[in-house]
C-alpha cells in the first residue's frame, strides 16, 4: 500500500489494527495514549489512516471522511495484509474508526473488536441509531463509552436491544473522548488506562 503506518509493540499475545476517528489523525494525543498503553501489554498495535486522512497529510486540507464502502474496503485490505493463522487479530478504533471495526468484526480472520467511544448516533440524532449490525453480532465487541457521550448517552444506549456478543464498558461522566468533567474527580487518563486494562485482560483471555 506504500502508506506510512505506525507499528509498535511485540506480537506476543495478539495484534490490533487501530483506526482513527473522523476528524483526528492516527497520531492524535488520544490515539498515541491508547496505542502506547496497549503495546506495553505485549500486543502489536498497527495504526493506519484512511485515504481521506492520508490526503490531508499531503495537502493540509481538512475533508470529510470517505464514504463507508471505501472506508470498509480499505480496512478489509489491511485485515488481509496482517492476518496470521497463529496470532489473534483484533480490530479497534476511536469513534468512526471503531464503528468501521465493528462492521468488519465477523471477518473470518478477526477474533473480535474494541471501540473507544462508539458513535451510536450523530449528535442530536438519537432517532437514527447506528446499531443494526450490533443487534446480530456473533464475535465479541467491546465498547468503552462515556456515560454522557453526546453520540451515545447511557440512558439512550441502555434502551437498545444489542446482541449478547456486545459488551458495554461504561466510564463515569466521560464524553466522546472519554473525558470526564473536573467535578467528577476522575481524569481522562484514568478512563483511558481503565479501558486499556480491560482491553488487555480480554486479549489475554483469548490468547
Amino acid at each position: 500500500m506504500g502508506v506510512r503506518m505506525l507499528i509498535e509493540g511485540r506480537a506476543e499475545k495478539g495484534r490490533i489494527l487501530l483506526a482513527h476517528g473522523a476528524g483526528a489523525p492516527m497520531d492524535s494525543l488520544f490515539m498515541n495514549q491508547v496505542a502506547a498503553a496497549i503495546a506495553a501489554g505485549g500486543v502489536e498495535v498497527i495504526r493506519f489512516e484512511f485515504p481521506y486522512m492520508q490526503q490531508r497529510r499531503i495537502d493540509g486540507k481538512r475533508r470529510p471522511p470517505d464514504r463507508q464502502p471505501k472506508l470498509l474496503a480499505y480496512f478489509s485490505e489491511l485485515i488481509e495484509t496482517y492476518r496470521d493463522d497463529h496470532l489473534p487479530l483484533w480490530l479497534a478504533g476511536k469513534s468512526m474508526g471503531g464503528r468501521m471495526a465493528t462492521m468488519l468484526a465477523e471477518h473470518e480472520a478477526v477474533t473480535g473488536c474494541f471501540v473507544y467511544g462508539y458513535p451510536f448516533y450523530a449528535a442530536g440524532k438519537q432517532d437514527a441509531p447506528r446499531i443494526e449490525h450490533l443487534q446480530c453480532a456473533v464475535k465479541p465487541v467491546h465498547i468503552f463509552q462515556g456515560t454522557r457521550d453526546a453520540m451515545g448517552r447511557k440512558e439512550q444506549v441502555d434502551s437498545y436491544a444489542l446482541a449478547d456478543a456486545v459488551t458495554l464498558h461504561w466510564l463515569e461522566d466521560g464524553d466522546h473522548d472519554l473525558k470526564p468533567r473536573k467535578m467528577s474527580g476522575i481524569t481522562q487518563d484514568e478512563h483511558i488506562a481503565n479501558a486499556v486494562e480491560s482491553t488487555l485482560k480480554i486479549i489475554n483471555s483469548h490468547h
